[in-house]
Order: C-alpha cells, then sequence, then structure tokens
C-alpha cells in the first residue's frame, strides 16, 4: 500500500483497488493543488498494479469532493500562471480515464465542481439515494467554468441540453435528476453503495455515452442554431460584459463539441482568462465573505429546538415557518386565530411547495402550533417578536413575556428600524434583548442583522448569531443606530431614485439604470416590493435622525393607500405579481442618472463605517450584497469604491452636490477610508 497524506489505496482478496480520499483536518474534501498532486502518485501506483477495478471513495461523512480549493485562486497571478495548473489538473484525470482497468466512483453528499469532474472521469458512477446526494458543476457562480475536463466529459456522457443546464445555471442535481440524465449510472441505498459500486466493476457494462438526439445537436452544423438560442436566452438575465463565464461556456462549446483533445486545451484557456477577470475575482471574494459570516456564529448546538414568534404578519409568519422548515417546534402568536390562521397557510403551501415529498410537508407542518394565549413562551429557546414598528407596542409585550422568559432564552426583536435602547427602557434585565432583523422574502433572503444595543450582553448577541447559524442563515453583527446597516445605506439609493421620479425621469428608465448597473432590480420596483408603508416609516426614522428630506411621492402615494405589490398599485400598477411597466424607450437617460443613484448608497455606507456601526469594510461589503443583492460582480459597494478609485467618487459626489444639493457631499469618512 502506497501512503500519500490525502489517499491510502488498498487491494482487496477480489484484485480490486480501493482509493479513499480523507482530507486531514476538515470535514470536507477539497480538490486542492496538494490533494491533486497525491492523486496522480496513487494512480501511478495502480497503474503499476493492474487491479481488475478501481474504487473512488471518501472517508468524509460530509460527502465526497466539494470542489476546489477556492483560496488558492487568489495566488494566481497570470492566466499563464492559471493555464498551468489547470493543464496539470487536467492531466491527473486524464491518467484516471486511461487505467488499464475499469473504474467507478462511489458518491455519496456533496459531489460539486472538481469532484464532480473527477467522477466524469471514471468509467461508471454510483451514487447513494439519500437527501445529502448533490451533484454539480457550480464554477460559473464564481465567474469561472469547470477546467479539469467538465465541459468536455460532461456534453460526451450526458449531452447536450442537460450538460448545458448544468454547467451554465450552477445548480446542482439531487440523486433522482441526476439519475434521469445519465450523470449516474445506479442510484442505490446508502448502506450498499460500496458493495453495488464493487459489483459494477466485477460485471463491467459497456460505459454510458449521451442520447442519440444530443449527439446529433452536437454536430457541427447544429452548434450555431443552439448556441444563438441559449445566448438569447442568457441576454434576458445576465450581461456578457458583467458575467462572462456563463457566454464563455456557451462559446467554447460551439467551436470545439467537446471533441478530442484540443478541446481539453481550449477548456483550459478559457478558465485561465476567466479567473483573472474583475467578475471572477470579485466573485471569489463574495464567496469567502459568506464563508465568513457563516463563520461567525461558531458551531451551532442543538438547544434551540423551541421558537415562540409573536406576530403573525408576513414576516412574522414567515419566520415561523422557515423555523419549522429548519427542525425546530414552532409556536405562533397573535392576537386570534383569524390573524394566524393566514400565515398556517402560507406555511403549509411553502412546506409543500420546498420539501415537494409530502411526508415531509406534513412532519414540518406539524411542528408549527397557533398560540394564541403565549403560553409557548415558557418553553421557548427563543422568542422573536415581530409586531407593529412601534416602539410602545414593542415595550408593552415585553412585560409581558419577560417575567416567563426561560432564564438563557434568546429574546429578540425582528424591528427594522428602532433601535434596541429604546425598545429595552422597560425590561427589568435590558441586556437580554437583542435585534434580529430579517429580510423578505425570509425564505430567499440570507441575511440577518444581528442588532446589539449599548446594554446587550456580549453573550445574548453570540447567541443570536448561532441561532441564525441554526436557521442556514447569514448573521450580520451591528450596532444599534437608526436604520442599522442595511436600511441605512439603502434608503439614500431608493431616495434618490424617488427624486429623479418627482423630476420627471420615468420609473421604468429609473429602474432600466438600477438594473444595468448590476441590481437584481430597480429601486422604484424594490419599493414597491418592500411596500410604501414599510419604505416611509424606514424613510421618517432615518430623516429625524440625519436630517433628511423624505420624497414628497412617497407621502402622497401612502396617503392614497397605494402600498405597492400588496395592495395592486404603487409607482406601478401590478397584475399577477408583475409590474405594469409604461412604454419610456423615447426617453433619453440622462448621463449622470446612474451616478445620481448609486453614489449615495457608497456615501452612506462609508458614514456607517466611520460612525463604527459595523466593524469593517468586509462586513459591510457582505452584508449589503446578501441582503440587497448589490451586483456581487463588483464585489460590494466599498470594494467597488475602491477600485473606481476614491479620489473619483469623492470628486462626483461633489459635481452632483454642485447640481443636487448637499445630500451628495462627502463623507468625513472617506477620508478615513483613503488613509
Amino acid at each position: 500500500m502506497a501512503d500519500t497524506q490525502t489517499w491510502s489505496l488498498e487491494i482487496d482478496a477480489d484484485h480490486i483497488a480501493w482509493l479513499v480520499c480523507d482530507t486531514p483536518g476538515t470535514s470536507t474534501n477539497v480538490l486542492s493543488a496538494p490533494v491533486l498532486r497525491d492523486l496522480a502518485a496513487q494512480l501511478k501506483d495502480v497503474a503499476a498494479k493492474r487491479p481488475a477495478g478501481l474504487v473512488i471513495r471518501s472517508a468524509k461523512a460530509s460527502g465526497f469532493i466539494a470542489g476546489a480549493d477556492i483560496k488558492e485562486f487568489l495566488q494566481i497571478g497570470s492566466p499563464e500562471e492559471a493555464f498551468e495548473l489547470v493543464r496539470a489538473g487536467q492531466a491527473v484525470l486524464q491518467t484516471l480515464e486511461d487505467l488499464p482497468c475499469p473504474s467507478v466512483a462511489a458518491l455519496h453528499g456533496f459531489v460539486l465542481g472538481g469532484g464532480l469532474e473527477l467522477a466524469l472521469a471514471c468509467t461508471y458512477r454510483v451514487g447513494a439515494d439519500d437527501a445529502s446526494l448533490s451533484l454539480g458543476l457550480p464554477e460559473v457562480l464564481l465567474g469561472i467554468h469547470p477546467g479539469f475536463g467538465g465541459t468536455v466529459r460532461s456534453v460526451r456522457l450526458i449531452g447536450v441540453r442537460p450538460a448545458l443546464d448544468l454547467l451554465i445555471k450552477g445548480k446542482p442535481y439531487k440523486g433522482a435528476r441526476a439519475l434521469r440524465v445519465g450523470l449516474i449510472d445506479e442510484l442505490v441505498p446508502a448502506s450498499t453503495l460500496l458493495e453495488r459500486a464493487k459489483a459494477r466493476l466485477l460485471q463491467s457494462p459497456p460505459r454510458a455515452t449521451a442520447p442519440f438526439v444530443d449527439k446529433l445537436l452536437n454536430m457541427s452544423a447544429v452548434r450555431p442554431f443552439i448556441a444563438r438560442q441559449t445566448a438569447a436566452t442568457l441576454r434576458r438575465s445576465v450581461r456578457r460584459d458583467q458575467y462572462p463565464a456563463p457566454y464563455a461556456i456557451v462559446d467554447l462549446w460551439q467551436r470545439q463539441g467537446a471533441v478530442g483533445a484540443r478541446s481539453y486545451e481550449a477548456e483550459a484557456r478559457s478558465i485561465s482568462d476567466l479567473m483573472c477577470t474583475p467578475t471572477s475575482r470579485n466573485l471569489v471574494r463574495v464567496f469567502l465573505l459568506q464563508d465568513r459570516l457563516k463563520s461567525l456564529g461558531g458551531k451551532s448546538p442543538d438547544e434551540f429546538r423551541h421558537v415562540h414568534v409573536v406576530g403573525a404578519g408576513v414576516m412574522g409568519g414567515d419566520i415561523a415557518a422557515w423555523s419549522a422548515f429548519r427542525g425546530m417546534t414552532v409556536t405562533l402568536q397573535d392576537r386570534s386565530l383569524d390573524l394566524i390562521q393566514p400565515a398556517m397557510d402560507r406555511a403549509k403551501s411553502f412546506f409543500e411547495k420546498r420539501l415537494k415529498d409530502p411526508a415531509a410537508a406534513a412532519a414540518a407542518f406539524a411542528r408549527m402550533c397557533m398560540d394564541v394565549k403565549g403560553d409557548g413562551v415558557t418553553d421557548a429557546d427563543v422568542v422573536i417578536e415581530a409586531i407593529v414598528e412601534n416602539a410602545d407596542a414593542k415595550r408593552a409585550l415585553y412585560a409581558q413575556i419577560e417575567p416567563n422568559l426561560k432564564a438563557n432564552a434568546i429574546l429578540a426583536t425582528n424591528t427594522s428600524s428602532i433601535k434596541i435602547e429604546t425598545l429595552c427602557e422597560k425590561l427589568a434585565d435590558p441586556s437580554r434583548l437583542v435585534g434580529m432583523h430579517f429580510f423578505n422574502p425570509v425564505a430567499q433572503l440570507q441575511l440577518v442583522e444581528i442588532v446589539h444595543g449599548t446594554s446587550t450582553q456580549p453573550q445574548v448577541a453570540q447567541n443570536a448569531l448561532r441561532f441564525a447559524r441554526k436557521l442556514d442563515k447569514l448573521p450580520l453583527p451591528c450596532k444599534s443606530a437608526p436604520g442599522f446597516v442595511v436600511n441605512r445605506i439603502l434608503t439614500p439609493y431608493v431616495n434618490e431614485a424617488l427624486f429623479a421620479l418627482e423630476g420627471g425621469i420615468p420609473a421604468t428608465i429609473i429602474d432600466s439604470v438600477g438594473k444595468n448597473f448590476g441590481m437584481p432590480m430597480g429601486p422604484i420596483e424594490l419599493t414597491d416590493v418592500v411596500g410604501l408603508d414599510v419604505s416611509l416609516h424606514v424613510g421618517r426614522v432615518l430623516a429625524e435622525a440625519l436630517q433628511r428630506r423624505v420624497p414628497d411621492i412617497l407621502v402622497k402615494l401612502v396617503e392614497q393607500k397605494k402600498f405597492g405589490r400588496k395592495s395592486g398599485e404603487g409607482f406601478y400598477v401590478w397584475r399577477d405579481g408583475r409590474p405594469v411597466r409604461p412604454e419610456a424607450s423615447q426617453f433619453a437617460i440622462p448621463a449622470d442618472l446612474e451616478d445620481r443613484l448609486m453614489l449615495p448608497l457608497l456615501n452612506e455606507a462609508v458614514a456607517c463605517l466611520r460612525e463604527g456601526i459595523i466593524d469593517d469594510a468586509d462586513l459591510l461589503d457582505a452584508g449589503v450584497i446578501f441582503a440587497t443583492g448589490f451586483a456581487p460582480f463588483r464585489g460590494g459597494p466599498l470594494h467597488y469604491a475602491k477600485a473606481r478609485g476614491i479620489a473619483n467618487v469623492t470628486a462626483r459626489l461633489e459635481e452632483l452636490a454642485q447640481r443636487y444639493g448637499e445630500r451628495f457631499r462627502p463623507d468625513p469618512g472617506w477620508r478615513q477610508l483613503t488613509a
């Protein structure tokens, strides 16, 4: 047996070789450069021993291999350097494919990126049939595409259509779908995975290939037609100049057709160029920022079993449903059963749609209980208040709740704008109140602001961070201040859009400029989705605290009971959940509109950092990206400002201040950021 640091090799009595991946000191295997070097050495040993077959498996409970070591990307300085590394990785997997014996990948849990590429280089793939099995090529989410042969072998194995879907969307396939498209040869009970993998080697059936129709679609005469269709679909969601990777995947396939040795070299050239683009650098940055937020909660033990939510409106009801979805018992309180029932109905629908399996959906719904009297408070590990944004009402509720709380229970408020110091004034123990500000829709938006006031006990804030991770959310710790971080930064952006609207620029033009910058939706549409009443409340809180003006048009529409999507009309008329956009194609877009919208957001981000509301620029960037969808390919507002040039940004703000008023005056924090 030849031992290396990561891989171990044994040959059993039937002359089957077993190659086991077990990266030391980690819970997950990653395909780093050292792991690949170790694999190359082991494969050389396998070839020399000439076994009857080779089983490749993982010793990790979490799965097979979860992809490359992302941090290694940051060390690559040029496309030439990237090309050498990628070609070395391709050579290792080609050695695996060329072994003089059949090979099978025994797959469980995460099989992602380079891990799936390794499996594709095997003769066969057998998967463990459980909910954790997840096979995907998510490299496009990092601004690149597979580089170890994945763009070639996926097309050869499963065909053009499913391969392009897997490559361009970056979304993993669960076991049943992977079997259906041919990504795996067998889906077997987890308890028999190794036995069935070995049996496949001993039986040695023919290697699977793409269906006949997909082979026709891969012909050189047909490829341009498919490529044009695919690119046209892509243009509806992402721009080539902002996200070049999905277009590069289509271009690569159209040129090469996943045929011959040249297709691997072309793949390596393409990924090497992509790895050094600003988009890829920034998307890798976003990935690492996400990891940082995940780490803030530390390891979450199982003490969070029961959650009590007060307030069965949209936010409270959805927080309750998400808590039940994540496995906790939930009691949901409001003034009457009639007020709670709509939240229960929404939760039932959500579970059925999200979980697919009727038994799992029923089990999740069974974890929720209507609780008008609030009896659940006494047993709850976490109590979340999500009632109307009124400080007096919240304080009155806490007076009822506090005497019944368990000693170590978290008392959290979902307030979006009221300072924690204001809310805890009448608590017997103000140190136990913490803000947990979720964003709407709860099931889709990952971020939760963990807001600590001046009296909040550090351990309470830490417990809230851990609970957020139990919910599989990204916690952002910040100090109590008007609007906290996200609403504080977003409001000037939205307000400037409304001032532009008041100045005669059509809403559709304003929204198109926001989207062209890279925002997931324009600021006018965003205000309609959030709710004009909610935006007005937050705007007034910030206006009072920071001496700002609330746009008159927002006040006027709220007075007319036009609240946006939820009322059917706001700045847009809404039909079937979509805004009706008036035609404005003849309107000339003002040259300064993008900066008018985006620079107030950057300016406010700098003010938050200067005031110490958040600890550092990276955390701030992470919060704005994951709560608002701020153009991920730009790496966050402060990162974008630095890339653009702080002198450029501040000079432009001064120009806008001369033209539109003092609200554009550069914050003093820019000088600190420069230093």
